[in-house]
């Protein structure tokens, strides 16, 4: 039986044989996952993604590599990949309904993209970080939200270190750039 000091390559290595194990590693890792879930696409969403996140690495946990220091990278890897899955379909579907729309008379599809654009009016960080490239994005909020270290980023989007930093770097430069074009406050005021 797998004790509670095990680590979490044995637990995957034993859940070969004992499928029920892997739900220790979703006790010990599914709130933070969810976290970042949350943090990126809101909760609604993120219960649905840490199902498939989870799902997705019980399906490949025959070819995790017990080596690593701990299971967290890969399973963030796995929870971005979600991520860039959801918004893909998005796109897709969004493509789909203003397809749709266009068929439809100018005043619904009017009050759509209002309520849409009013939807999407979101705090200045996040307009930001919308402005962001995706690998750009991925990378400052694992190392800012999930506190993962550099090494750790490189092994979840794997990446090289040296790309780890200067998208890190790319990404703090915009964001403050944006941030100061649109920010009210000016050094004069204060």
């Amino acid at each position: 039986m797998v004790d509670e000091v095990a680590d979490d390559g044995e637990v995957i290595a034993a859940s070969a044989d004992r499928p029920d194990l892997f739900a220790v590693i979703f006790d010990r890792h599914a709130a933070s996952v969810y976290g970042y879930l949350a943090s990126r696409l809101g909760q609604q969403i993120a219960d649905d993604l840490l199902a498939d996140t989870f799902l997705a690495a019980f399906s490949a946990r025959q070819r995790y590599d017990s080596a690593r220091a701990g299971v967290r990278p890969w399973l963030f890897g796995i929870a971005t990949n979600m991520i860039a899955r959801h918004r893909r379909d998005e796109v897709r579907r969004h493509r789909l309904t203003s397809a749709a729309a266009r068929d439809d008379d100018g005043g619904h599809d009017d009050r759509v993209t209002a309520e849409l654009a009013a939807q999407a009016m979101r705090p200045l960080l996040s307009a930001a970080l919308a402005g962001l490239s995706q690998g750009d994005r991925d990378v400052l909020l694992l190392i800012a939200w999930e506190q993962l270290s550099y090494e750790e980023v490189a092994a979840v989007l794997a990446i090289p270190l040296g790309t780890v930093r200067s998208r890190l770097n790319r990404a703090r430069r915009k964001v403050r750039a944006i941030l100061a074009a649109n920010s009210v406050v000016t050094v004069d005021e204060e």
